[in-house]
């Protein structure tokens, strides 16, 4: 059993501290398609182009099996899916999403013997410089939660201080910002115009890094011509978020049960609480239960009543909901949502041949006891 079957769950969505509630922060969605992720990393990349020589054949080979492993591994996408909307939301380059498959191999539980730990291997005190939590029995750098959010911060900082360009950014995740710095001063250069093949005194492993990276995305780029792999892609896929668990909660086999959601993968994606969840506030990473789209708490059981259920009043569940974006057809927001394109057409009062238009809001689920028609509404794009 999979993440994948938490997606008929109520949903979560973050609420104030309110234990014992647990409430997921606000996302969308419970599932997207893998070819979404892939677009969208696609969309966010600085340095899309790979001309013909531009590539270090080295790391190209080395990768070679980077785009197969990320199609097929159940745990790769969504997490991968997870860093590209943390670099998007911040107005990064997604090329930084690479950084983990350079460090870690995209496994959250890495360790290196020298020290550096999780998905960005951090060193203990570059996390706790970035504010990584690190306290007895919780070292944040194996949450992909709080060590994602200190690497995104750190590499917008390193953007902004490197006049936007992505390989010097890299370079100074790498290396340290002070020695980039020190570089373009005795190479006489700036950073807006900089050639980082041409910086004097930086290591090999440092300038390799953006060639690892480049070749990297490269490979993602390219990968669109092989149909397989793109068919590969196309699923629904969880998506992941940061979901906090309410006191009650002490192990994530706990969480698990009560959500139907798969253990031994939420362990793989939570290392930090290999252990059990003693430390609060505790945030895992995990698929919202539900859409996301609606606000579910979980709360203690109420009173038994002498009422029938036939008095009970009838609870308003509400649906999805979906502003189509540009190039979205009905195809691909059905697949989105795992519906059939011939119910979300219908449900929304549109005949199977209309065209949708950017801005237009449109209705995903029926309602218990609602006509199988709701009339489409269209908002400002």
């Amino acid at each position: 059993m999979g993440l994948g079957l938490a997606l008929a769950l109520p949903a979560l969505a973050q609420q104030s501290p309110q234990p014992p509630q647990a409430a997921a922060e606000a996302a969308p969605s419970a599932t997207r398609n893998g070819r979404e992720i892939y677009e969208d990393f696609r969309r966010g990349l600085a340095e899309p182009e790979c001309e013909a020589g531009g590539v270090s054949k080295r790391w190209r080979q080395h990768f070679a099996t980077a785009p197969r492993r990320l199609a097929a591994d159940d745990d790769l996408l969504p997490l991968f899916g997870y860093v590209v909307d943390a670099l998007r939301q911040a107005h990064l380059p997604t090329e930084f999403a690479l950084i983990p498959f350079v460090e870690s191999g995209y496994r959250p539980g890495a360790r290196s013997p020298s020290g550096p730990a999780g998905l960005w291997q951090m060193i203990a005190i570059t996390a706790r410089n970035h504010h990584v939590p690190m306290r007895g029995g919780y070292d944040g750098r194996l949450s992909p939660i709080d060590s994602t959010t200190a690497a995104v911060r750190y590499l917008k900082t390193l953007h902004g201080m490197f006049a936007g360009d992505w390989r010097l950014t890299v370079m100074a995740y790498n290396a340290g910002e002070y020695r980039v710095l020190a570089s373009l001063k005795r190479s006489g250069q700036v950073a807006r115009d900089a050639d980082p093949e041409q910086l004097l005194g930086l290591s090999d492993i440092t300038q390799a890094y953006v060639r690892k990276l480049h070749a990297l995305s490269c490979l993602m780029e390219q990968a669109d011509d092989r149909e397989e792999w793109l068919q590969s892609l196309d699923r629904p896929v969880p998506r992941l978020q940061a979901v906090t668990m309410p006191p009650q909660i002490k192990r994530i086999e706990q969480w698990a049960a009560r959500t139907g959601q798969d253990a031994d993968q939420l362990k793989r994606l939570n290392p930090v609480f290999a252990d059990g969840i003693a430390s609060r506030p505790a945030r895992l990473l995990a698929v919202a239960e539900g859409s996301g789209d609606t606000v579910a708490v979980t709360s203690p059981p109420a009173p038994a009543s002498t009422a029938s259920a036939a008095d009970a009043p009838a609870v308003a569940q509400a649906s999805r909901k979906h502003t189509v974006r540009r190039g979205e057809n009905a195809s691909t927001i059905a697949r989105r949502y795992d519906v059939r394109v011939a119910d979300l057409m219908q449900r929304n009062g549109l005949a199977g041949n209309a065209v949708l238009k950017p801005g237009q809001l449109l209705v995903i689920d029926r309602l218990d006891g609602q006509a199988d028609h709701v009339q489409g509404a269209t908002v400002s794009p």
